[in-house]
Formats: structure tokens, sequence, C-alpha cells
């Protein structure tokens, strides 16, 4: 891969990770007519991480297996349905907000340490 896509890939899958993030975020404040556009941009983001990702991925260990890939693609799949989740149940918004936060830099904490 050349520095260009690989600099271009990494730049769409943290850009895509900040829209995820804010329409998180958001849709534990927004009002309920706001919910089919906050839904439509967190999953479009959530689209991009997982496509991005996987080219990553391909391109830097040839998808070879390691645990912090799966412990990162666990805390994606939460942050992507938190977004819906925060919808339908409001009286829980505090506890999803933590909860989001604590995927969140735990998905980061993953890419920098790789632990295992």
């Amino acid at each position: 891969m050349n520095p260009l896509e690989s600099n271009l890939l990494h730049l769409l899958h943290v850009a895509g990770a900040l829209v995820l993030m804010s329409q998180t975020f958001y849709a534990f404040a927004a009002p309920p007519e706001t919910r089919r556009k906050v839904l439509i941009w967190a999953g479009g983001a959530s689209l991009v991480m997982l496509l991005t990702g996987l080219r990553l991925w391909q391109t830097v260990y040839g998808f070879a297996p390691a645990g912090w890939l799966v412990v990162k693609m666990v805390c994606w799949l939460g942050l992507s349905a938190l977004a819906g989740i925060a919808y339908r149940r409001r009286d829980l918004a505090g506890v999803l907000a933590w909860v989001a936060m604590a995927l969140a830099v735990t998905a980061v904490a993953m890419v920098y340490v790789k632990p295992f």
C-alpha cells in the first residue's frame, strides 16, 4: 500500500470514529424527532470505520489474528449500538455515556498498547 492510501485510510478511520462518538453522545440528549438523522449518521460512520479498519488490518497485518483487534472490534460494535439504545432508554443516558467513554478509551488503548 502506498503512503497516500495508508494516510487516507487512517484519516477516514479516525474521522469515522469522531463522527460515531459525536452522534452517540448527541443521541443521549437529542429530541426524539432527530432519531432517524442521528442513526443514519452513526450508521454511516460505523460502516466507514469497519471498512477502513478491515483494509488496514489486511494491509498491515495480513489478517493475522490478534487479541487486541478482537477487543477493538467488540468496542466498535458496542459503540455502534449505543446510539440506538440511547433513544429507547432515556433513563439510562448517564450510564450509557460512561459506557461509551469506557469503550472508546479501551479501543484507543488497544491500538497504542497492543497488550496481546
